[in-house]
């Protein structure tokens, strides 16, 4: 076994782990991160930027939120059910990491938000190739890698962490492995676990969650993660958390382009598998909302309806919702696009000549469906009286052909795992801080309560670089180490 020595160890180098790495290596500690990838940056790679409060970037574009508000708004919307500490502690944290991040180069393109009902707190970075959109992230991890290593950060990649050394009840040591099938002690006085949760673990996910992957559920499944760190916790003492998933709504996307889902994604006539309309699809736009209703009919699933005056309005006029991430106006090329999403081998979007079609096609009960339609039609000519939609969103469902498109929750990743306070320090089931082992990133993140905070957009990438800056500058205290 190689043997290595280092002040710090970071387990993975997502948002979290370069974050620690970089503010551990701030305060004159030496570094070696550990990376079970040949690069670094994690989900975040394929993310757009980070939650901020009160940030020059808000003040620019005339947008600012301010910490008061959202933690208000925040543990108003958990039920005060979450660490209000660390909530509290992230979001006092959140406008200097941004000016940490701009120091290092990251440049951030607008302070945006997610959907209209939103707060401007989603700092979409501006990429290398100046298209803002998801991917984004990848930047500023390059930007944050360049700044670990001119401190002196040692990366370790291909070299996943197996286990924390305890020692006289503190941490002495982390054992990882190596991409040629060896293992490697690394000598230290404080460890960070941040290794992202186990969204790449079927099994696992259905173990914890219930939710099968591709059958009722569609989430991210990025290779790698499968819940390590989770369990180096709890090897090590570390107590355990409720486990969620940060659930969003999906439309499966395999054969089908941006055009295509951004028209399944307007605010029209969604129903179950029943037929029955369960939804104000005026709120479709937040993600989480449109999830945990969907999580709860049958099969998991939702199918959104609209005809085919609806697509024409679409193609002349623009759509009604358009999002940083579906960043379509109108619907330019829909219809070639449908069709070779159908021939290629989507089971999830559907066009038919008639509502009866369609139903058979996508599995709706038929006879209710067809009353549905009939209510939600005389709904579209009086008012919603049924769930309240605005109107100028109630299409009715008149002329073919007509289009349908399944959805079903998705999500990002897990979120949880391993219990910590408001210093990042990994807890006991006593709630008695661990010597030397610290937690960041989505493995701890229980903050949501039930509900991922759509409202608050940026919120996981966020939380993730905030807890990271927090853990590394805990170490930094801890072992008495002061800033260079």
């Amino acid at each position: 076994m190689e043997n290595l020595n280092a002040d710090v160890v970071i387990v993975a180098c997502g948002p979290a782990g370069l974050a620690a790495a970089i503010s551990a290596a701030e305060a004159g500690l030496s570094v070696i991160a550990l990376e079970k990838s040949r690069r670094t940056g994690g989900a975040a790679n394929a993310g757009m930027g980070p939650l901020g409060l009160n940030t020059d970037v808000q003040r620019r574009d005339l947008a600012t939120v301010s910490v008061e508000k959202a933690f208000e708004m925040f543990m108003n919307y958990t039920h005060w059910r979450v660490d209000a500490n660390l909530v509290k502690t992230y979001f006092e944290k959140s406008a200097d990491t941004i000016r940490w991040l701009e120091d290092m180069g990251v440049e951030f393109y607008k302070a945006s938000r997610y959907f209209p009902g939103s707060e401007a707190t989603w700092h979409i970075v501006m990429p290398e190739n100046g298209k803002p959109g998801p991917g984004a992230g990848r930047t500023m991890t390059l930007r944050m890698t360049e700044r670990a290593e001119a401190l002196g950060v040692r990366f370790l990649m291909e070299t996943p962490g197996q286990s924390i050394v305890m020692e006289d009840g503190k941490v002495a040591g982390v054992i990882a492995g190596t991409k040629d099938g060896g293992t490697v002690r690394i000598s230290c006085r404080a460890a960070v676990i941040a290794t992202g949760g186990f969204g790449g673990d079927a099994e696992m996910v259905r173990e914890q969650t219930g939710y099968i992957y591709n059958k009722d559920f569609f989430g991210f499944q990025l290779p790698g993660l499968v819940g390590d760190g989770i369990r180096m916790a709890r090897e090590a003492g570390g107590a355990s958390t409720d486990i969620q998933m940060e659930l969003m709504v999906m439309l499966p996307t395999k054969y089908l382009n941006d055009t295509v889902r951004a028209a399944f994604h307007q605010p029209n006539l969604l129903v179950n598998l029943q037929g029955e309309r369960f939804f104000n699809e005026d709120l479709f736009e937040n993600s989480t909302y449109a999830a945990n209703a969907i999580n709860i009919q049958k099969g998991r699933c939702g199918v959104m309806v609209f005809d085919d005056a609806a697509r024409q309005l679409y193609v002349e006029r623009g759509v009604d919702v358009q999002s940083m991430v579906l960043n379509v106006s109108r619907l330019t090329g829909f219809d070639e696009a449908l069709e070779k999403g159908i021939t290629s081998g989507s089971q999830y979007v559907f066009k038919a000549d008639t509502l009866e079609e369609l139903a058979e096609k996508a599995g709706i009960q038929t006879d209710t469906f067809l009353k549905t339609v009939e209510k939600y039609n005389h709904y579209c000519d009086t008012y919603d009286a049924q769930f309240g939609k605005r109107q100028d969103y109630m299409k009715p469902i008149r002329r073919g052909p007509f289009y349908a498109g399944k959805f079903f929750p998705g999500a990002y990743g897990t979120l949880g795992g391993i219990k910590i306070n408001h210093r990042t320090e990994v807890l006991t089931p006593d709630f008695e801080p661990i010597p030397g082992l610290y937690a960041a990133g989505t493995d701890t993140c229980t903050i949501y309560g039930d509900s991922y905070m759509f409202l608050l957009p940026g919120n996981s990438m966020g939380y993730c670089l905030n807890t990271g800056r927090m853990a590394g500058e805990s170490i930094a205290a801890y072992l008495g180490a002061e800033k260079a």
